[in-house]
């Protein structure tokens, strides 16, 4: 797993897919709170008038040269869900993106949530 100050030097570079299909540029970091390592990026996809973030996991991601390989396909990070580009993750949202990638969501022990930006 990825240290949260190693994987922000990332911030810029593309994100690919396990076959190397470029996904988008990794936008952001998500830690989650209960251990504050990095659990989730931001990418950004979409048209240049259209762009929005979608949520993708670090589990078993690597880095290359000049990207982070992602373990999803790209047509799955396509349709996971995504923020506006300069929105932020409401609470209410978190179940849904854990639930995408078919991750267990268990918020704090008093409720608290899973997810930070970092």
């Amino acid at each position: 797993m990825f240290e949260a100050t190693d994987i922000r030097e990332w911030r810029g570079h593309d994100v690919v897919d396990a076959a190397g299909h470029k996904i988008g540029v990794l936008e952001s970091v998500y830690v989650d709170t209960t251990t504050d390592k990095p659990r989730f990026v931001t990418v950004t996809v979409g048209l240049p008038t259209r762009r929005r973030l979608v949520f993708v996991p670090l589990a078993e991601a690597t880095v290359g040269p000049a990207y982070l390989k992602v373990a999803y396909r790209k047509d799955v990070v396509k349709k996971a869900p995504s923020i506006d580009t300069d929105g932020e993750l409401p609470a209410a949202r978190e179940p849904a993106v854990f639930a995408h990638y078919e991750l267990d969501y268990v918020p704090g022990a008093g409720g608290e949530r899973r997810l930070a930006r970092r």
